[in-house]
Order: C-alpha cells, then sequence, then structure tokens
C-alpha cells in the first residue's frame, strides 16, 4: 500500500455545519478531500471541452458536409446494415 503525501491547510466553515458534522461523527477532512477531488475532475473536463471546443464544431461541420462515415453500422439493431 502506497501512502499518500499529506499536506494541514486550513478552512473556514459554517460553525452550525461543523458542530453537526461533529456530532454526527462525520470526518470532514475525508469529506473536503473527496469533494476537491471530484472538483478537479468536473474542472479538468470542463477546461477539456473548451480547448477541444473547436475541433468538435470542425468535425460537427465536416459529418454535416460529409455525413458520419461509420453512418450505417452506428444506426443500431435492426438498421439496414445489421444482419440477425
Amino acid at each position: 500500500m502506497t501512502a499518500v503525501a499529506k499536506r494541514k491547510t486550513s478552512l473556514t466553515l459554517d460553525a452550525a455545519a461543523l458542530d453537526s458534522a461533529k456530532e454526527l461523527e462525520i470526518n470532514v477532512s475525508a469529506v473536503a478531500e473527496a469533494a476537491l477531488v471530484k472538483a478537479i475532475v468536473e474542472a479538468r473536463q470542463q477546461r477539456w471541452l473548451e480547448e477541444n471546443a473547436d475541433a468538435f464544431a470542425a468535425q460537427a461541420s465536416w459529418h454535416e458536409q460529409n455525413g458520419h462515415p461509420l453512418a450505417e453500422i452506428i444506426s443500431g439493431p435492426g438498421g439496414s446494415s445489421w444482419t440477425s
């Protein structure tokens, strides 16, 4: 098992929420870390989509002009190209 490097930080949280978490034995650090990791994943995904928006638009434009090269086989079961 590999140890993960941890670093102390300071957070300012709503006092009532913090008191409730303590009363319910919720590990605030673990919850904060999980939320942070989720936010990082979402931000990276959003950044990637923004950075590649021009490529997606160009691909969509090409497909509008030329059709999708795999249209017949991606039309789904029961389509003209599918056999039983």
